[in-house]
């Protein structure tokens, strides 16, 4: 029940499953990158073992026994990854807990673990190993120990493939960083409605009882002090709500009832929020019928069919008249469109919203407390302040971009040590071709070209099947909100280069090291 809140609908505090899912899925996609970077630098790395290869099958190992020594050699490589990852996890909970916002603690205790991380290190290693072993065992002794010892770097298709595969893998995530970082940015920068900012929020007044409205007064005397209403019903997450059924006067027996939000209010709770009028006007205090008068929003009158709503009665258990019409203003999440709201005049104590107009905050929170201690004696003042409160509201979004940062992070990190030692090896490989064109007259620029043309191909090759993917990934996700930012051509762009930028960074040290080498230090041998 916990971890599905979209199938549960009683108003209390969920998980959501969905992260879970998302954050295994892309552990597991990271684990895949790592995995190709063994499987890489392992077919790159043949030609260093070609000979023992050939050595061992020619005094009578078979392919079965090369294969198995390969394979364990990967399991425990695995293995011993594994319980290393294990001691940096349990180091790094602390971080982890503050990047998911929930409290874990390692389950050393658990029966369980142990014999998972043994089985997933077991999975990894013949996963990881499995290519390599059947590759390195199928050398041919006497193509081996004659010299043909090359093969590592000629048949390169199946590498490039898997490192297309990381990079777009890390670009995907990339890019997903950065759209929900816009639509963070959207969401608490769009216009709502409603004045947020500024408005600080006191919590349990209503043990002032009588005394409330006496308090009230009382802080409108505070300098900076701009407006002041009494309502707990609130357009943020937590705050009081009241669902009832509304019809037009002399329908109830007919027509359906339209579902409306239903809040208390007091006269200045629109001009304290900054919340319009679209028509018609706000409660009087110079009016007595007000008490059975209502406001509404524009959402409830097209739901009730209301072309000239001023004036007209509407029912629940009562009659109310139709005074105000105000603009719709979301309160409730981005995610849902604006619903009805009817607002009538009563007591509703429990929250105090103040608006203040001033920089100086610490000041006025001074003067207000002064103010609370007067009425209120024995209690500490509580209060929060609206806008972050409405932050919070969208603490999902703000834990999904930290997550996709540091998977994106970790993954292209993983990436790159598999490039770097790509790029490696293939130095080491081409070292003598390198040093006979710099003897015959090869720019430095014209070297660094030849070492770094087929890596940037791959990583363009990447962006290609990686963007539509991160379109397709990121639109889905942007579908639960109403409201929701563009998926703009400037994101892609950006993704791109920043991975390009990347890889490059990783080779070119190697490259530039190779085309700045001392030719007669590969050639003096020949």
């Amino acid at each position: 029940i916990y971890m599905n809140a979209l199938e549960v609908g009683d108003g209390l505090n969920h998980g959501d499953v969905r992260f879970v899912w998302l954050s295994g899925a892309i552990a597991i996609f990271i684990l895949v990158i790592a995995c190709i970077n063994f499987i890489n630098l392992s077919t790159a790395r043949s030609a260093n073992r070609a000979k023992e290869v050939g050595l061992r099958k020619v005094v009578g190992s078979s392919r079965g026994h090369l294969i198995n020594q390969f394979l364990i050699e990967s399991v425990l490589y695995s293995v011993f990854s594994f319980l290393l990852g294990a001691v940096i996890a349990s180091l790094a909970i602390p971080l982890f807990n503050g990047l998911v916002g929930k409290t874990f603690v390692f389950p050393w205790h658990e029966w369980w673990l142990f014999p998972a991380l043994l089985v997933g290190a077991l999975v990894t290693g013949v996963l990881a190993g499995l290519y390599p072993s059947f590759y390195l065992s199928s050398f041919m002794p006497i193509q081996v120990l004659k010299g043909n010892v090359a093969r590592g770097s000629r048949n390169a298709r199946t590498r490039s493939i898997l490192v297309v595969f990381q990079f777009a893998t890390s670009i995907v995530l990339i890019i997903g960083t950065f759209i929900i970082y816009r639509q963070m940015e959207f969401i608490l920068n769009t216009k709502i409605g409603f004045d947020k900012d500024q408005v600080m929020l006191i919590q349990g007044t209503n043990l002032l009882g009588d005394k409330i409205n006496s308090f009230k007064n009382e802080l409108l005397t505070v300098r900076d002090v701009k407006a002041a209403t009494v309502s707990d019903y609130l357009p943020v997450r937590g705050t009081k709500r009241n669902g009832n059924g509304f019809w037009n006067e002399g329908k109830k027996q007919t027509d359906p009832a339209v579902g409306t939000q239903f809040w208390i209010v007091d006269y200045d709770y629109l001009s304290t929020l900054g919340i319009r009028l679209a028509q018609g006007r706000n409660f009087s205090r110079d009016m007595p019928t007000d008490s059975d008068a209502c406001i509404i929003n524009q959402a409830m009158a097209r739901e009730l069919g209301l072309k000239e709503p001023l004036g007209k009665r509407i029912t629940n258990y009562k009659l109310w008249t139709i005074v105000g019409v105000i603009e719709d203003f979301n309160y409730e999440t981005l995610k849902d469109n604006v619903g009805p709201l009817c607002m009538v005049l009563g007591k509703s104590p429990s929250i105090t919203s103040i608006k203040i107009s001033t920089s100086d905050m610490p000041s006025v929170i001074q003067s207000i407390t002064k103010v609370w201690k007067r009425f209120a004696p024995p209690q500490p003042i509580r209060y929060t302040f609206l806008d972050e409160s409405y932050a919070r509201m969208y603490e999902d979004v703000r834990q999904m971009g930290r997550i996709f940062t540091s998977f994106a992070v970790l993954a292209v990190i993983v990436a790159c040590l598999g490039l770097f030692g790509l790029s490696s090896f293939m130095v080491e490989q081409r070292s003598k071709e390198i040093s006979i064109r710099l003897v015959l007259g090869a720019s430095v620029d014209s070297i660094f070209r030849l070492l770094t043309e087929n890596f940037v191909k791959l990583v363009l090759i990447s962006f290609v099947i990686a963007a539509p993917l991160a379109w397709y990934l990121m639109h889905k996700w942007l579908e639960d909100y109403v409201y929701r930012t563009e998926i703009t051509a400037d994101i892609f762009i950006i993704a791109g280069l920043i991975a390009t930028f990347i890889a490059l960074a990783t080779i070119s040290y190697q490259a530039l090291r190779a085309a700045t080498a001392n030719p007669a230090q590969s050639l003096r041998s020949e």
